[in-house]
């Protein structure tokens, strides 16, 4: 992403409103099919590191830590395009997943339950067995 598209400069990133966890959410979503992949968080070291490398890089609340998408389960986010919402409270990563799995239940999404009579149905299969993805 160039300055220009950033929306001004260097304060690209002053435009984007973090929480009161100095955290962003950011929702990936399959450039090619549109499919809702996951919501994660960012912070800023996240988001600048994701707009240097093209590699998806989200921050870990349960981890404490930056994560790389794939890092583990090989099974890498390429950015392709980054938006900021109208509110600039959530960034949406448009990205080629590798493998076809975003999820950590091997899932091509993380959206895989439905709501259906007030119980949640799930309606995804399982590609991917998670023991094969994470050791």
């Amino acid at each position: 992403m160039s300055t220009a598209q950033a929306g001004g400069g260097a304060g690209w990133i002053s435009r984007v409103r973090w929480n009161d966890s100095d955290l962003v959410a950011a929702i990936a979503q399959d450039a090619t099919s549109g499919r809702v992949l996951m919501m994660a968080w960012m912070n800023r070291e996240a988001l600048e590191r994701t707009v240097a490398t093209r590699q998806a890089v989200y921050y870990s609340r349960s981890r404490a830590r930056l994560w790389v998408k794939g890092e583990e389960s090989g099974n890498i986010q390429t950015v392709r395009e980054i938006r900021l919402d109208c509110d600039g409270d959530a960034v949406l990563l448009l990205v080629e997943q590798a493998g076809g799995v975003a999820c950590h239940t091997g899932r091509e999404s993380c959206f895989y339950s439905r709501l259906e009579s007030e119980q949640w149905q799930i309606v995804d299969p399982v590609r991917v067995d998670p023991g094969r993805l994470y050791k």
